[in-house]
């Protein structure tokens, strides 16, 4: 009996290695991505925490893969990353976007929602602390109650927190990569064991905090705004080094929670970029809240001993010793630079100043540009919004270029009462070979001010010596930071300070203020020569 022969079994070698080469890259990918999950953490660890990070660092997240190449890659998921990323999704690009720590960066996480929500609990203590001075008794006892304090922070965190998530962003059109992100050649970059190819690329991966050169500082466990937010008890002694914004803001915040604040600063006042006499106001403000000021001083040392913390700094060629219970540093901050392949992309950069680019925000690499506070002095959310704009603008398409000399940038600085500016100061316009005449109104004569009982601020506007035209100005007031807008628009359409004289104001308002800057510059026309031409014609006419 004859047998066909069996044909030889297949060989399954090379479809079993296959399948162990993928199952091992996936299963080094879900590691990677593990690892750099297991390193975020938000303490306390309650609910509005756990929900926070399910939008912004989601750990089941499963990285897509990579198919062709991208028109735009970002590295960073803070606000000018993620204003590039929707935006150039948005007009029909290929964009991949990657975040190794928490969508929404420092802005929505440690920094502005975060201490505002402070800045507002704080508002409400010192009105109920000062009730009475408007005719409004408040029964004896009222306290602050600083751990639903720091609950409400993280609650409306939490709730804000979906407008930065990651699902958000991959329903508007945008590969998002949870890992860290490094370049690996000029037009290549690798994250969480990927390699994504790019036509043009943008690095969003903003700053930190950064401990200035204090001796024993690195040693002695101390708050910066990347952890400050994780209190749930008041501080009772709270030392504050550096009055900067960050430093003022919180340092008034907690004094108005109850904590003996010392603020401790090495120039002559406040707020060193601003003006003396806008530092003076929130000064005084300060002093009323029970902030000490160590104007002057130098901080020589910081140490602990048996659960005290140790402040050696120097006043008056004197050394005196501050004790507190907590330590924040409000202080130094650093780009991050570090770990993404820069020099492998060809993208120049410094440790200290971040990446080096273009007026057009393009760096040494033709096609990779940066934006944010890793890449600009104005280290501002709604800054680094803008330059993504015009990242979006220059990378994607041809034609005229966005410059970011050409922003008109305004900023504010959340005290009590704020200060916020736009454009330059007078030693800014001495340095640019510009004469200047300055119109001051103070809230002292402002209806409003007075019945609102804010009357301790001004307007301050700065034009052109001959001319209307506003270089810059200042607004020390309350709600500072939303006056100054509409000076801001004033400058950006060109319009002059004697045209915002015949802007009509509610009345009573603060905002009033401006107008009549304007009034004081009109004034000004009135030469002697014209009002004797005037009185001639008028007394003609009679």
């Amino acid at each position: 009996m004859s047998t066909t022969p069996r044909p030889p079994a297949p060989d399954r070698t090379a479809d079993r290695d296959d399948a162990q080469n993928a199952a091992q890259i996936a299963a080094h990918i879900a590691a990677q991505h593990a690892a750099a999950s297991a390193e975020i953490r938000m303490l306390p660890d309650d609910t509005h925490n756990r929900t926070l990070i399910s939008h912004v660092a989601p750990r089941d997240w499963v990285n897509p893969t990579p198919d062709g190449r991208y028109n735009m890659v970002v590295i960073g998921a803070g606000t000018a990353g993620l204003v590039t990323a929707v935006g150039a999704a948005g007009l029909g690009a290929k964009v991949a976007l990657i975040e190794k720590n928490m969508m929404g960066g420092d802005c929505l996480n440690v920094g502005c929602v975060p201490s505002k929500a402070l800045i507002s609990a704080a508002k409400r203590a010192a009105e109920v602390r000062d009730a009475a001075d408007f005719g409004v008794d408040v029964p004896e006892g009222v306290r602050v109650n600083f751990p639903r304090v720091m609950e409400r922070m993280r609650e409306l965190r939490a709730r804000i927190a979906p407008n930065d998530s990651a699902a958000r962003f991959r329903d508007l059109g945008v590969d998002i990569y949870l890992g860290g992100g490094r370049f690996t050649s000029a037009n290549t970059v690798e994250v969480a064991g990927q390699t994504l190819e790019f036509a043009k690329a943008c690095i969003a991966t903003g700053g930190r905090a950064a401990a200035p050169p204090i001796p024993g500082l690195a040693e002695v466990e101390h708050l910066t705004n990347e952890n400050l937010f994780e209190l749930t008890e008041l501080p009772e002694r709270l030392a504050v080094i550096g009055s900067g914004p960050i430093g003022c803001e919180m340092a008034q915040s907690f004094a108005r929670f109850g904590s003996q604040v010392t603020l401790i600063e090495m120039g002559p006042h406040i707020l060193m970029r601003e003006d003396e006499d806008a530092a003076a106001i929130v000064q005084r403000a300060f002093q009323k809240d029970g902030v000490q000021l160590l104007m002057g001083a130098k901080t020589t040392a910081v140490r602990e001993e048996q659960g005290e913390k140790l402040i050696d700094y120097e006043l008056d060629g004197t050394t005196h010793t501050l004790r507190c219970d907590a330590i924040l540093v409000g202080v130094g901050r650093a780009p991050n630079v570090n770990g993404l392949g820069l020099d492998a992309a060809g993208v120049r950069f410094d440790t200290n100043t971040g990446v080096v680019v273009d007026d057009n925000l393009r760096t040494s690499n033709p096609s990779v540009f940066a934006a944010g506070d890793v890449a600009s002095q104005y280290k501002f959310t709604h800054t680094a919004d803008f330059l993504a704009r015009i990242v979006i603008q220059n990378a994607l398409f041809p034609g005229p270029k966005g410059k970011a000399s050409a922003l008109t940038v305004p900023w504010a600085t959340f005290t009590d009462p704020e200060v916020a500016h736009v454009g330059m100061y007078v030693a800014d316009a001495e340095q640019a070979g510009l004469e200047v005449d300055t119109y001051t109104q103070d809230f002292a004569d402002v209806d409003r001010a007075i019945l609102d009982g804010e009357d301790d601020g001004f307007v301050k506007i700065h034009v052109k010596r001959g001319s209307d035209k506003i270089l810059g100005a200042t607004i020390v007031a309350r709600h500072a930071g939303e006056m100054i807008s509409e000076i801001s628009v004033a400058m950006k359409a060109g319009m002059g300070l004697g045209g915002l004289a015949s802007v009509i104001h509610p009345y009573p308002t603060q905002a009033d203020a401006i107008r009549r800057a304007g009034d004081a510059y009109n004034r000004t026309r009135l030469t002697p020569l014209v009002a004797t031409l005037m009185e001639k014609w008028l007394r003609f006419t009679r």
